[in-house]
């Protein structure tokens, strides 16, 4: 299978036709492409990172089921960031042209080149990407639910941050994972309507689904077949929906635990074995995010200090030293952006 099939991928059906599209195909336009990628991925900040500053871009989309495939370059070298969590997805970006660099953290990033993937939950952790002035990206746009219940349905639990927070690379050339791309874009140019609408793409969007999830896992040294993990009990899943609800009033974990039926010791205990973290780590977690999406909104007239503060931050100095840490950005760096 050649790199043809991919780097045409979403452009002609089976037969040589068109595949219709219900929005422009190129734009040189920031706007309309805003608009188009917030719909196909979600809301994220991008910025021309070269001598040119106009985009040509190329914007194809097509579905699997829930999952969006999309082949996209905005034709300019460009930095994509502050991807938006509150969209709820997971993306996994595949090179056809060009080349990305992926940051794993704020020190350290991996490239994809052609045929090579990465994989991220922008709904769990932060992304950072830049793309060179030939790049042109096959993506999936996954909603996080969709995951959780393939995770529920097939390997009898759900697994925690330590799976979703992990950002890497997968496939590559002559990889499994590269192969059922190539299978992918094969049968959207059979059937885009029937992918799109019938029970066939609810089977194919699984297929995916369930590749993905064990690759992404095995790089994340996980065991999604382990007989040891069960699905976590509904007193993890009260307490964390609690703490993501309430996160900005701070509550504490005696209040946590009272809601979710149980004891601080069982509580801890048991996010011990099912996250692999504590409870109070969740909560710190769900406050960070919080603060991060407060100083990124357009929020009128708003400071680091008001915000630290609706988020149940006393101390400014061990605010702004926890957000660095998470991030790697001070606190005032997000707000100017």
């Amino acid at each position: 299978m050649g790199e043809s099939m991919l780097r045409n991928a979403l452009l002609l059906d089976a037969k040589g036709n068109p595949i219709h599209q219900d929005h422009k195909v190129f734009s040189d336009d920031w706007d309309e492409i805003k608009d188009w990628s917030s719909k196909v991925y979600m809301p994220y900040d991008v910025s021309p990172t070269g001598k040119f500053d106009r985009p040509v871009s190329t914007m194809h989309s097509a579905m699997i089921g829930r999952i969006t495939v999309t082949r996209f370059a905005y034709g300019i070298p460009v930095n994509i960031r502050d991807w938006s969590q509150d969209a709820g997805n997971a993306v996994v970006l595949t090179t056809i042209g060009g080349t990305a660099r992926h940051w794993v953290d704020t020190d350290n990033a991996v490239e994809t080149p052609v045929g090579g993937s990465f994989v991220v939950d922008c709904s769990r952790t932060d992304y950072n990407v830049d793309f060179d002035p030939d790049h042109l990206q096959l993506n999936l746009t996954i909603p996080h639910r969709v995951l959780e219940q393939v995770c529920k349905d097939w390997f009898g639990f759900v697994p925690g941050d330590a799976l979703w927070q992990h950002k890497c690379r997968i496939g590559g050339e002559n990889s499994s994972w590269l192969a059922l791309m190539h299978y992918v874009v094969a049968c959207l140019a059979e059937a885009p309507d029937r992918l799109a609408h019938d029970r066939a793409g609810r089977h194919l969007e699984q297929t995916i689904c369930i590749h993905l999830l064990n690759e992404w896992a095995a790089r994340a040294g996980l065991g999604l077949d382990d007989p040891a993990q069960t699905l976590a009990p509904k007193t993890v899943r009260l307490a964390e929906q609690y703490m993501t609800d309430h996160a900005a009033s701070l509550p504490t974990m005696g209040e946590v635990a009272a809601v979710a039926g149980t004891s601080i010791r069982s509580l801890t205990a048991a996010f011990r074995k099912f996250r692999n973290y504590a409870p109070s780590d969740f909560l710190r977690e769900q406050r960070l995010q919080g603060v991060r999406r407060d100083l990124i909104s357009s929020e009128a007239g708003k400071t680091v200090s008001m915000v630290a503060y609706r988020w149940g931050y006393i101390s400014l100095g061990e605010f702004a030293k926890a957000y660095k840490a998470r991030f790697g950005e001070r606190p005032s760096e997000t707000l100017r952006r």
